[in-house]
């Protein structure tokens, strides 16, 4: 599974380097010089999105693009950092290959990830990558089936649990030890153990 850890923006400058939109709450290990990032192509919502997500208490194919007049550019499939650094609140990435501004503009807007297997687990035992918690069955203390987790929305209140329910709508769950008192990654499903009326709105 590809974890996007970021989504190529415009060019900087004339010498290959691109700012980058971060989708992860680790910037500085994923775009270490020397890492290899995947390439999808494609635009996902511009919203920046964490991989990880901490339980807590309450309150607290590539594409085919042009780089100049005639020049075809095909996107690779990996991408290797040359350098990166923060200007002005931005993160400019420099890519081994990418050497003027044409080619990146060819990458605007490619989306960079690194596989799930790659990532190590948090070492917090009530944190967790989000690709740990997708997918897995969503139940209530007396075991009745709610549906299953289809993703992790990063909200600033608290980090919440997006439930797809088995008739289709979907519920957000606040990821709060109050309202999901357990996490069982061997066994698949998450405990809910949700307020009234929480899963209607």
């Amino acid at each position: 599974m590809l974890l996007i850890v970021g989504r190529i923006g415009k060019p900087h400058g004339i010498r290959g380097e691109v700012t980058v939109e971060v989708r992860t709450d680790e910037p500085d290990v994923r775009f270490a010089p020397g890492s290899v990032l995947r390439t999808e192509p494609g635009a996902t919502p511009p919203t920046a999105q964490p991989n990880r997500v901490l339980r807590t208490e309450p309150g607290a194919t590539p594409p085919t693009s042009v780089a100049g007049p005639g020049v075809p550019f095909r996107v690779p499939a990996e991408l290797v950092i040359e350098s990166a650094r923060w200007h002005q609140g931005r993160l400019l990435v420099a890519f081994e290959g990418v050497l003027d501004r044409d080619v990146a503009e060819a990458l605007r807007g490619t989306l960079v990830g690194v596989e799930s297997s790659e990532i190590a687990a948090p070492e917090d035992p009530e944190e967790f990558n989000d690709h740990q918690l997708v997918g897995l069955s969503v139940v209530t203390p007396s075991g009745e089936r709610l549906g299953e987790v289809a993703r992790i929305d990063h909200a600033p209140s608290s980090d919440l649990l997006v439930l797809r329910r088995p008739e289709g709508r979907t519920a957000l769950i606040p990821f709060v030890k109050a309202i999901v008192p357990e996490v069982d990654l061997a066994g698949g499903r998450v405990v809910v153990d949700p307020p009234g009326g929480l899963l209607d709105l």
